[in-house]
């Protein structure tokens, strides 16, 4: 064994080096300057011994050996913070920092319905929010950057609890005159793929929506996608398609200003087309009826009037 052994302030600069490739970034993001970083970084280096990094004005490059000790990294940062999960808040439930990451197409329609719920029913709950689509947010939960994760299903969640909070179904949203004399509810067999617009590539909830309508063949063209629900709901007011929305949305008055209608998506065989709302956190962590109480209070929030 070494005489001297790396620290985990060391380690959390390289897996932010590694997460970010940008040394300026990764700085940022650990909330150092950029030389305190970069000066860390050449302290592991000479404590191991080896070349972790190569570095150039363009580029961050991990070594073959670089690429094994941040993946080592990684676990022990984990380990460190589940280690520090068994004493957070004492013998009190939901106090101290909770990291929980909201995918975009949740996180500003449910929050500000469930966020004052939380504050007052655990006031010594620090709770840090990224918003990150479900890949990134689910990979940084995994390395141990996040501790819990609320996001739509169906998503693979490998080596994650998963508690199930909500049924969020999907709706046709269109302009006036798009559907003569529109009936209650759209089946799914109906929706015209030409007028369709989707969520761009990497949003979940595009093929959340097709697979739950039942249409996973469905596609809109590339050129005609948007970035989030509200360009879409811009671009149907525009006279451009239809999309499709989730309820969450809807109830927080995505559409309220506009003459657009909104009926829902249903099927003679899946009945309601919906997504379901979840929070994951890794298996096995201390904290897990921390989590479960935290799912307890969103959906309480989601509940009230």
């Amino acid at each position: 064994m070494t005489a001297f052994q790396p620290t985990l302030k060391q380690l959390q600069y390289l897996t932010a080096l590694h997460i970010h490739g940008h040394f300026g970034r990764a700085a940022e993001a650990c909330f150092v300057t950029q030389s305190t970083l970069s000066a860390g970084l050449a302290e592991l280096e000479s404590l191991l011994g080896v070349r972790l990094v190569e570095r150039n004005r363009r580029v961050v490059r991990f070594t073959p050996m670089g690429e094994r000790v941040v993946a080592k990294a990684y676990g022990v940062l984990r380990e460190a913070d589940e280690l520090v999960g068994l004493t957070v808040g004492g013998d009190k439930p939901l106090a101290g920092p909770l990291r929980l990451g909201v995918i975009p197409t949740i996180a500003p329609f449910l929050l500000p319905r469930v966020a004052p719920r939380i504050r007052a029913d655990y006031p010594d709950l620090k709770l840090y929010l990224r918003e990150e689509m479900s890949g990134p947010a689910t990979e940084s939960l995994s390395r141990g950057m996040l501790d819990a994760v609320l996001l739509a299903l169906p998503w693979e969640t490998p080596g994650l609890t998963v508690l199930p909070l909500a049924q969020d179904p999907f709706f046709l949203v269109f302009a006036p005159g798009d559907l003569p004399d529109p009936p209650p509810s759209v089946a799914p067999d109906s929706i015209d793929a030409n007028q369709l617009l989707l969520l761009e590539d990497g949003h979940c909830l595009k093929d959340q929506a097709l697979s739950a309508c039942g249409r996973p063949e469905l596609r809109s063209d590339p050129a005609h996608r948007g970035t989030s629900l509200v360009t879409l709901v811009e671009m149907v007011a525009g006279g451009l398609g239809q999309t499709l929305m989730p309820k969450l949305a809807l109830d927080a008055g995505i559409i309220a200003h506009t003459n657009l209608i909104a009926r829902p998506v249903t099927g003679a065989v899946t009945g309601n087309a919906a997504r379901t709302l979840a929070l994951v956190w890794r298996q096995g962590s201390p904290r897990e009826a921390e989590f479960r109480l935290l799912g307890e209070a969103i959906v309480a929030g989601l509940a009230a009037p």
